[in-house]
C-alpha cells in the first residue's frame, strides 16, 4: 500500500510518501525550486517521491487541509465582523485549490494521481499524527501549537496504538503562536519563517520587559488568550499570500504594541541592547505558557511522556527546559515540527486513524531525501574542470577530520538529503568548535547572516554527559540543552550567549558515516563534537552535487567532501576567482 501525504498552499509546501507503513521518500519543494518556505501545489516534490520509490501510482492522497474544518465557527466570524470581508478573498480562494487538488494533478504531468481517493485530513490533526505516530512510544500525550491552521492554533489529546483522541483545542482568534510572530515583525525580522531570529537574540538580553510583555498573552485551564488590542488579525485580517512564491503575511500587530513597546526595529538597521531584551522578555513569556499548557495536559492525560510538533514546538530553547518544568519524563518532538512535516503526518493519519493499519514506523532520521552516486558527482566535477582528490571511506574520514581540526571550513555533502529545517550530516558545513573565533567566521564569511545566530554542536550519542547537563537522546536540533560551565570553554562557537547548546546526538547505527567523522575528530583532539550548520548561503539546504559545488565556490569555505571526494578551494582558486556571492564580496571587503 502506497499513501502519499502533501502539504499544498501553505508555507513549507512538501510531499512524504509512505509505501508498506513505512515512509520511503520525503521532500520540501522549496529543495527542489530554490525558493525558501515555498508556497503552492508541491508537483516537484511529488514527483521526486514517486520516482525514489520507482513507482507512478498509489492507493491513497492524503492532504494537511480541510476547509470544511470548524466551518460553521469561520461563517460566523466572517458574518460578524464585516472589516474581515476585504481580507478574506485570498483565504476563499486558498480554500477553493485545496477543495479542487485533483484538478492540480494532470498540468503538473502527475495524471496517474487523478484517481486515487483523497483524503482531507484537519490541519492540527496531521500535526498531532506526524508526532505520535512517528514516536517510539506506544501511549503519550500529544499537544500541536503552532500560528493558524484550520481556524485553530493549539490542539491536544492522547495517542494509543494506532489511534489519536483529541481531547481539547484553541481557536480563532487566539494563539502562542501569533504572539511570537507579532514580536518577531516588531523586532523587524518581517519574512515568514523568521521567528527563530527573534529566539537567537533572546540569549544575548535580559527580560526586563517581562511584566508588560506578559499583558499580551496568558494561558489557563488549557486555553492561550490573547488581549487582543495588540493585534489586527481578528478586525481587519491579515493579507497573506500562499501561492506559488515565497510566503507574505502582512504585519499582524496593531499601534497598542508601538504605544506599550515604542518605535519597531526597522529591518537590517543596527540591533541595540533593548532589542535583545524585548526578545528576551518574549521568549520568557512564552515559555511561560508554552509550560502551563504542557502541565496542564499532563494533569488532563495522566501521560508522562509527550509528542510535540506544530512551529512552536521548534522553540528549541523551551523543548530543552520541558524536563525541568514539567511532569514529562520522555519527550518526541517531530524533526520536521513546522508545516512542513504535515505531509508525513497527513499521511500517517489516513494509514492509521482512517484506515486502521498497525504502526510499525518510527522516525529515528530524516534522510529520506535525494541520494547521488559518486557517478553523478564526479560528472559535476568534471564539467567545472576542478581538482580533487578520489578516497576510500577510512582516508576520506581521516583527511576530512584533520582539515577541520586544522581550523579549516567543510562542506559536507553526504548520502541522503535531510527533510527538514535542519541540516543533519547529510548537508552540512563542519567546523571546529574548540575555535572560539569561528562562530563570527561562519556568520561572516560563509553564511552572511546576523553576527548573534548561534552554530550547533553534533556529538557522539553516547558521549553527552560529558558536556551536557541534560543526559537525554536529541537527534534532531529541536532541544537545546544546558553545556556543563566546565566544557563550555572547550566548545566555545557551539555554546550560545545562554549556555546552551541545540545539539544533536549522532549515533552510530542512524548516520555511520557522520558518526565515524566525529569519532575521529575527537581521536585527534579529545573532542567529540562538531560544530554543524547548514550546507547554504542564503537560500534553502543544497540538494544537488551542482549546488554544492556552486556554494563552495563562491563563498569561502576552505574544503569539500562530497561522496568519495575531497576538494581544497587551494586547489581550485582559478574556478572560484570571480564567483564569491555578492554578499561575499561585501564582506571580504570589510
Amino acid at each position: 500500500m502506497r499513501i502519499l501525504g502533501i502539504n499544498a498552499f501553505h508555507g513549507d509546501s512538501s510531499a512524504a510518501l509512505f509505501e508498506d507503513g513505512q515512509l520511503v521518500a520525503a521532500i520540501e519543494e522549496e529543495r527542489l525550486n530554490r525558493v525558501k518556505h515555498w508556497a503552492g501545489f508541491p508537483a516537484a516534490a511529488i514527483r521526486t517521491c514517486l520516482d525514489q520509490a520507482g513507482c507512478d501510482s498509489v492507493d491513497a492522497i492524503a492532504i494537511s487541509r480541510d476547509p470544511r474544518a470548524h466551518l460553521g465557527r469561520k461563517i460566523l466570524r466572517a458574518a460578524l465582523s464585516p472589516s474581515l470581508w476585504p481580507s478574506l478573498g485570498s483565504r476563499v480562494n486558498n480554500n477553493v485549490r485545496i477543495a479542487k487538488l485533483q484538478d492540480h494533478f494532470a498540468p503538473a504531468g502527475l495524471r496517474s494521481l487523478e484517481r486515487a481517493p483523497l483524503h482531507n485530513v484537519e490541519h492540527h490533526r496531521a500535526h498531532l499524527a506526524s508526532a505520535f505516530f512517528a514516536s517510539p512510544f506506544e501511549e503519550a500525550a500529544v499537544i500541536s501549537i503552532d500560528g493558524f491552521g484550520d481556524f485553530s492554533s493549539v490542539m491536544w489529546g492522547v495517542g494509543r496504538g494506532n489511534q489519536i483522541e483529541v481531547r481539547g483545542s484553541v481557536q480563532f482568534p487566539h494563539s502562542l503562536g501569533l504572539f511570537y510572530t507579532a514580536f518577531t515583525q516588531f523586532l523587524g525580522f518581517p519574512n515568514y519563517g523568521d521567528e527563530y531570529k527573534m529566539m537567537g537574540l533572546s540569549a544575548y538580553g535580559e527580560p526586563r520587559f517581562y511584566s508588560q510583555v506578559r499583558e499580551v498573552v496568558r494561558t489557563d485551564g488549557g486555553q492561550c488568550a490573547l488581549d487582543l488590542s495588540y493585534f489586527v488579525h481578528h478586525t481587519r485580517g491579515v493579507p497573506m499570500t500562499w501561492e506559488n512564491g515565497p510566503p507574505e503575511i502582512g504585519c499582524v500587530y496593531s499601534p497598542r504594541m508601538i504605544d506599550v513597546f515604542g518605535m519597531p526595529r526597522l529591518p537590517r538597521t543596527e540591533i541595540l541592547p533593548k532589542h535583545a531584551d524585548l526578545a528576551a522578555s518574549v521568549q520568557k513569556v512564552l515559555e511561560d505558557n508554552y509550560f502551563e499548557l504542557l502541565r496542564y495536559v499532563a494533569a488532563q492525560t495522566g501521560q508522562k511522556a509527550v509528542c510535540l510538533a506544530g512551529g512552536v514546538a521548534l522553540n528549541c530553547v523551551a523543548n530543552g527546559m520541558v524536563f525541568d518544568h514539567t511532569p514529562f519524563q520522555d519527550v518526541y518532538v517531530q524533526p520536521a515540527a513546522h508545516d512542513a512535516g504535515t505531509s508525513i503526518g497527513a499521511a500517517l493519519y489516513v494509514q492509521h486513524q482512517v484506515l486502521k493499519q498497525p504502526r510499525s514506523f518510527h522516525m529515528r532520521h530524516v534522510y529520506y531525501g535525494p541520494e547521488y552516486s559518486d557517478c553523478d558527482i564526479q560528472e559535476a566535477l568534471d564539467e567545472k574542470g576542478l581538482e580533487f582528490h578520489r578516497l576510500d571511506d577510512r582516508d576520506l574520514i581521516d583527511r576530512t577530520a584533520r582539515e577541520i581540526a586544522a581550523g579549516k571550513i567543510v562542506g559536507w555533502f553526504q548520502g541522503r538529503m535531510e527533510f527538514g529545517p535542519r541540516a543533519l550530516g547529510g548537508r552540512s558545513i563542519l567546523a571546529d568548535p574548540r575555535n572560539a573565533a569561528m562562530k563570527d567566521t561562519l556568520n561572516s564569511r560563509i553564511k552572511y547572516r546576523e553576527p548573534f545566530r548561534p552554530f550547533c554542536p553534533s556529538i557522539l550519542a553516547e558521549r553527552v554527559g560529558e558536556y551536557f547537563e541534560t543526559d537525554y537522546p536529541a537527534p534532531f536540533m529541536v532541544a537545546a540543552y544546558k553545556i556543563k560551565p566546565h566544557q563550555q570553554a572547550r566548545i566555545p562557537a557551539v555554546t550560545h550567549g545562554d549556555g546552551t547548546g541545540r545539539l544533536q546526538t549522532v549515533e552510530q547505527s542512524v548516520n555511520p558515516l557522520y558518526w565515524q567523522l566525529i569519532k575521529r575528530f575527537d581521536e585527534l583532539t579529545g573532542v567529540p563534537v562538531l560544530l554543524n550548520t547548514s550546507f547554504n548561503e542564503n537560500e534553502p539546504i543544497v540538494n544537488t552535487p551542482e549546488q554544492a559545488i556552486d556554494c563552495f565556490l563562491r563563498t569561502q569555505m576552505d574544503t569539500l567532501s562530497i561522496g568519495s571526494y575531497l576538494l581544497c578551494k587551494s586547489e581550485n582558486l582559478g574556478a572560484a576567482e570571480g564567483r564569491l556571492s555578492y554578499a561575499a564580496a561585501v564582506s571580504k571587503s570589510r
